[in-house]
């Protein structure tokens, strides 16, 4: 709370929850005389609660001519001690600071994504010089050098791929939950990682012309984009100071009663006004807690509340983002599925390709069993395996790998797997001594809980966008089976930044769920971003105002549905406590309330929107 930070350089929360236990129990001891002291007892409260406050509001007149809800308090706070009302000056300070520190308890803290982000990029590069390698800083390599990297490295820079084949984890830069396979010829990007077998690569962009680089400024540009929603007292600060004076300057004119001046300056503090909204936020924050969601900023809800589309990537976020073996397909009669699968997985056993160890994985998940030890293994970048399983050659790879090993297939087999790769899957040949026996078909698989979210979330009117790195097959595919109609795909992270631009230019406020690296910069410029926790890059949590803690997206239609009954809540705490002022001004100016009695009036109104905000703790949609 920078008003108590400011006067007595204190920071942290415990020290500003205490100072207000010590205030509360100032102005307990005041009502009932608990404590015999040379003082008013609610003058520790109007050091510790109001001084700050007054101190606040004469720093943003002096200094940008800022009118705040201060500044209507401050000036009830002197007016009350003036003509003695210690105990009203006390409380009004209290209940402000306490919607204060409920305020600050909402607001999220200094989060370290762009730092993450800045240690992907790789501190130093392999540069070939002759026929020696020469360790430098990433920073210092230059168009054109050759770089060499090994397996497990992350690529330093953007280039194009000079000898070598091997396979790409580009789940940094586009979300892919497939590796690529690249040979001689292919780009390759900066922060993207070489899965097995080396190779060799021209440096194409560098610095910060290279695509992790840019990822960085895209996220830092995205984060200062976002404006933060204000205060409602704030926002209404500069009418209810006018209205107040003036209307305790008539009153006081008319009746020549200075104290039915004060009590009006008292009442019309907004109290209630400032709590309403911080104690429904802070009430649907602990809802959305149990619901596995971790709120990082205090606004967020603010923000989703008023959404139009839920933009979602695809991998890990409305699919599981690891590759599943979805179908085995045999083309010889004396081969059964389970055979193939068997004997596919045996030959793999000792790849290092991800789709390799994938066959392996679902194989012993699915049977049970173990896979068979091979007698002799060649692996093939770019184009698969060959090994001896029981005595048969098994060949297992791509149609290039077919063709280099002359082994037949008709179009008819074609047909059958272009069936799976019209639909995104990866599919991997077998053939058995020299004989096409048929196919394994591998895809990223859909979360059971997706369609009906997708669902729930279109009945609530929001339309749903699938943006997707994906190629368009897989993201047709996908979009095909959840009914979501628009789909972008192929998006690198500034297409995917772009089109929330575009968006939001257009007055539609989006919110963009996603998990990983690449997500970034579009969960921080959207208007709500929410990341998967559990699965998701912790780069990709930073930047999100929402994480899903324990990935379960079913939730997610909840959130929309708590987020704009909190809103509901919000306005009805607000017409309370208009409405209370405006009584109580009456009041005040007919002298049936005094300051004393007018502080506890604003007191009970305030209790009322605490205890209507606390209903959104245990709230749920009714079936």
């Amino acid at each position: 709370m920078q008003r108590l930070e400011t006067f007595l350089e204190w920071g942290g929360t415990k020290k500003e929850i205490v100072l207000l236990l010590i205030s509360a129990a100032a102005l307990i001891s005041s009502i009932f005389g608990l404590i015999p002291l040379p003082f008013d007892a609610a003058w520790i409260a109007i050091l510790l609660c109001g001084i700050p406050i007054i101190l606040e509001a004469v720093m943003g007149l002096v200094t940008a001519f800022d009118i705040k809800a201060d500044v209507l308090v401050s000036i009830a706070l002197i007016a009350s001690v003036i003509i003695g009302e210690d105990f009203a000056a006390g409380e009004v300070a209290f209940i402000m600071q306490l919607g204060a520190l409920l305020e600050d308890l909402t607001v999220a803290k200094a989060r370290a994504g762009i730092e993450k982000l800045v240690h992907l990029t790789p501190r130093t590069a392999r540069v070939i010089v002759g026929a020696k390698e020469k360790i430098i800083p990433a920073e210092q390599v230059k168009v054109g050098d050759l770089l060499r990297i090994l397996p497990g490295e992350t690529v330093p820079v953007d280039g194009v791929i000079h000898s070598g084949q091997t396979s790409i984890n580009q789940a940094v830069m586009t979300g892919e939950s497939l590796p690529v396979d690249k040979g001689p010829g292919d780009e390759v990007s900066s922060g993207t990682v070489n899965q097995f077998g080396s190779f060799d690569m021209k440096a194409a962009k560098v610095g910060e012309d290279s695509s992790i680089q840019r990822m960085i400024r895209l996220v830092q540009s995205a984060d200062a984009g976002k404006a933060k929603i204000v205060g409602l007292a704030d926002r209404w600060a500069t009418w209810i100071v006018v209205i107040a004076l003036t209307a305790a300057a008539l009153t006081w004119f008319i009746t020549g009663e200075v104290i039915r001046s004060v009590t009006i300056l008292v009442v019309f503090c907004p109290c209630a006004l400032v709590l309403a909204t911080p104690t429904a936020i802070m009430a649907a924050i602990g809802n959305a807690t149990r619901h596995g969601f971790l709120v990082r900023e205090g606004d967020a809800l603010e923000r989703l509340a008023s959404v139009s589309k839920f933009t979602f990537d695809k991998t890990g976020t409305l699919t599981f983002g690891t590759p599943q073996v979805i179908s085995v397909q045999s083309f010889l009669t004396d081969i059964r599925e389970e055979s193939l699968y068997s004997l596919a997985a045996s030959a793999e056993m000792r790849s290092e390709h991800p789709l390799g160890k994938a066959v392996v994985r679902c194989y012993r998940t699915s049977s049970g069993r173990d896979v068979t030890l091979v007698e002799h293994f060649q692996m093939l970048p770019g184009r698969g395996v060959i090994a001896a399983v029981d005595g048969k050659e098994i060949i297992a790879g791509n149609v290039e790998l077919l063709k280099e090993q002359q082994i037949l297939y008709t179009p008819q087999n074609l047909a059958d797997a272009g069936q799976y790769l019209n639909k995104g899957c990866t599919v991997i040949y077998i053939a058995i001594n020299g004989q096409l026996a048929g196919f394994l078909a591998l895809s990223d698989t859909l979360r059971p809980e997706s369609s009906a979210m997708i669902e729930q979330i279109k009945q609530t009117g929001i339309t749903p966008v699938l943006l997707t790195g994906d190629h368009d097959n897989a993201a047709r595919h996908i979009a095909k089976q959840l009914a979501i109609e628009e789909v972008c795909a192929n998006c690198l992270p500034e297409d995917k930044l772009t089109y929330i631009e575009i968006s939001q230019k257009e007055n539609k406020s989006i919110c963009m769920i996603g998990d990983g690296i690449n997500d970034a910069p579009a969960l921080k410029k959207a208007c709500v971003g929410i990341a998967m926790g559990g699965i998701g890059s912790d780069i990709a949590v930073d930047a999100a105002d929402i994480a899903l803690v324990n990935d379960a997206v079913k939730e997610i239609p909840h959130l929309l549905l708590l987020a704009r009954r909190m809103m509901f809540t919000i306005k009805c705490n607000l017409t309370f406590s208009m409405t209370l002022n405006f009584i109580a001004v009456i009041l005040a100016m007919t002298g049936i309330l005094n300051p004393i009695v007018g502080a506890l009036v604003h007191n009970a109104g305030s209790v009322v929107v605490i205890i209507n905000s606390a209903f959104l703790l245990k709230w749920k949609k009714k079936n």
